[in-house]
Formats: structure tokens, sequence, C-alpha cells
């Protein structure tokens, strides 16, 4: 839900389904969420496509009603085209109106805000919790960086693109990011918030930028700290890092070169393969093709918790 707050702000009413458990092997996660707007506009999904047109109308029918709805949808060999999820597990979702609550909780994580709101349907009471966005911290106003910025926009991160050169560092160059710093990045980097699940992606393979900002990265508990260049810099990289004093262990979280081996070589390209080492770090994928794999394509984790969202039942 939280990824429509900006236009369910916008709609004077609306129907939101929210998955709220999930069992066995489905498309969506816990949270994932579809509304249903006053003139029958949707946005959003719960299922990928198996069950959109029955949490359609259900929604239709909650909007003209007011009263939310608890369904469940799942697999059975003799209705599994009527029930539409055939990927063999079940989701429960959580249809609901408009409120002022829901209204407010909204606002709030639009506005950078972590909250939480909660639920009532046939009496289950639900809380739903959005953490402030993960932040991304791109270093290097370069081409690559605006792709970066686009790509990690989409992934949902709050995007900072950093340089020290005012002539690169301007917002019309990085319409994606949310903020455009000028300044010296090792200096910006020391002086700003950064949690576990900050990202730190550094473009611009120039020593004279990419040691100090490393340097400080490297000794702060974040999600990810990559950089760009071929192997022959980063080999120098690291021989230059320890001469800095960074230790082995810090050196050994350092991803570069940065990105998965996906052969692009453009800034969009490069990007997707930066963008896709950062879901595969988050999510503890492997990066292979899923079809030379034999385990299952959706990690169940045992209370669905995720780092950007959450809904669960009270108590569970």
């Amino acid at each position: 839900m939280r990824d429509l707050a900006e236009t369910l702000l916008t709609w004077d009413r609306f129907a939101v389904a929210s998955v709220v458990a999930v069992r066995g092997s489905a498309p969506r996660p816990v949270g994932a969420a579809m509304a249903v707007g006053p003139s029958g506009e949707v946005i959003g999904s719960v299922s990928g496509g198996c069950v959109e047109a029955e949490v359609y109308d259900l929604a239709r029918t909650v909007l003209e009603t007011s009263q939310p709805q608890l369904a469940t949808f799942g697999y059975s060999d003799d209705t599994a085209f009527a029930v539409g999820l055939t990927c063999g597990g079940s989701l429960d979702v959580l249809v609901q109106r408009d409120t002022p609550a829901l209204r407010a909780a909204l606002q709030a994580t639009v506005d950078g805000h972590p909250v939480s709101v909660r639920f009532e349907a046939e009496g289950r009471v639900f809380t739903e919790s959005w953490l402030s966005a993960p932040r991304l911290l791109v270093f290097g106003a370069i081409d690559h960086a605006a792709a970066v910025a686009e790509i990690g926009r989409f992934l949902g991160y709050h995007v900072t693109v950093c340089d020290a050169r005012p002539i690169f560092a301007t917002p019309e160059r990085f319409p994606a990011a949310h903020d455009v710093i000028v300044d010296w990045p090792h200096r910006y980097l020391a002086t700003t918030h950064t949690d576990e699940q900050t990202a730190v992606v550094v473009l611009t393979h120039d020593p004279k930028f990419d040691i100090p900002v490393l340097t400080e990265a490297l000794a702060r508990p974040l999600a990810f700290v990559g950089a760009l260049g071929s192997r022959r810099t980063h080999a120098e990289r690291l021989d230059r890092l320890r001469e800095a004093g960074v230790p082995e262990a810090a050196l050994a979280r350092l991803r570069s070169p940065i990105g998965l081996d996906l052969g692009g070589r453009t800034p969009a390209e490069t990007a997707v393969s930066i963008a896709a080492e950062l879901v595969a770090l988050k999510h503890g994928g492997t990066g292979l093709p899923l079809s030379n794999l034999t385990s299952p394509i959706h990690r169940s984790p045992a209370r669905f918790l995720l780092s950007q969202r959450n809904l669960l039942p009270i108590g569970s």
C-alpha cells in the first residue's frame, strides 16, 4: 500500500486490498496491495495476475458497501482456474475502504515518516507498519549515476546523488534522485544519517574521491557498499584502502567490481546489474538463472517480516 500512497491520496474514495497471509508458493508477499478508485480505475497487484479479477470485484463491492472483507484464495485440482491461484499456494486478502486514519498514515509515509495503522475485519485485528524508505547514496555525478538513481527509486529507495563538482551535480541531470548534493562525498557521508538498510554505490573510480568515501563507508554498518571499476582498478583501490588503514574484515564487505555478471555495457545495463546485486544480497538470492535451479522460487521467511513493511495479525 505504501507504494500506492501518492496516487491514493489524490482519490476522493477508494478500496484497497492487502495480502495479509501467504501459505506455500505465492507470487506476491505479505503486504502486496491493489486499490480500486472511484471510477473503477485500478493500481497495484496482489497476485501478479492470478486472482486480480476476483479481488477487483471484491474491492468494488467494498467500495460501495464500506464493509471490510477478508477472503482466502487458493489452489485445488477441481477449481484451480475458477479460484485463479494456479501456483500451488494460498493467500488471505483484506479489503477495506479509505478512512481518515488510513489517509493520515498514507500522508505520513509520503512525507518520509515511519507509521503504523490498524485494521479490523471479521473479528480479527491487523496492523501494518511502514518504516522510512531505505537510502541509496550514489557518489559520482556521471551518466551511470542517472540510471542507478532511476532504478533505485523504482526499487523503493530514497535516492541521493552526491558529487563535489557543481557543474555535474544538478537536479536537471538526475531527475529521478530525491536529493542532489554538491559536496565532497566523504564529507557528506560523514555528516548524513545512515543505518543498516543504507546502500552506498561509488561510481567515481577516481582515487581522490573514492578512497576517502569508501574509507568512511566501510567503517559504517551499511547494508551494501559497492564501487564501479575494472579488476585492475579494484586491485589498486584495495591497496590504497589498506594504506588508509581500512582493516581486512572491512575490505571483505566491499563489492567491487560492482554488479552481477549480465554482460551489459551501457549505463542502463550497468544500472540493472547493480540493482540485481542489491536485490540478490537483500533477499539471499544466488544470481543464477532460475531455470538452472531446483530450489523454491519464492523464499518463505517464517513470519514474512519485510524490511519496508509488515502486515501481520496482532499477536502472531
